[in-house]
């Protein structure tokens, strides 16, 4: 099984950019389903972004849709959550997470989570 590791979080202000990075061990990365999630303080996880195997088709929760953009380096073991234009409201724990299926529309299913990191933005 697949164990994956975040990093890339930090204190930024608003309307700067981060790159959050999620690697995974083990040889089978690029036959996972990849996504993020969000859980802001006293908040419910939500659902930000997924990818398919092969990196060709993603999608984006529509409350952070032409900010974010998901990404994969399958040679790299590595997934990426590009975030652009913060807000306040993008301070949060993010999680990286791991699916054998695939979903459609804005669902995803993951068997495999990362610790997550912190991001928080100032105003």
């Amino acid at each position: 099984q697949v164990q994956l590791v975040e990093s890339g979080g930090g204190l930024v202000q608003a309307g700067g950019s981060l790159r959050l990075s999620c690697t995974a061990s083990g040889r089978t990365f690029s036959s996972y389903v990849m996504g993020w999630f969000r859980q802001a303080p006293g908040k419910e996880r939500e659902f930000v972004a997924r990818i398919n195997w092969s990196g060709d088709k993603t999608y984006i929760a529509n409350s952070v849709k032409g900010r974010f953009t998901i990404s994969r380096d399958n040679a790299k073991n590595t997934a990426y959550l590009q975030i652009d234009s913060l807000k306040p409201e993008d301070t949060a724990i993010y999680y990286c997470a791991a699916g054998s299926t695939e979903s459609s529309g804005a669902t995803f299913y993951p068997g495999t989570w990362g610790r997550g990191t912190q991001v928080t933005v100032s105003s």
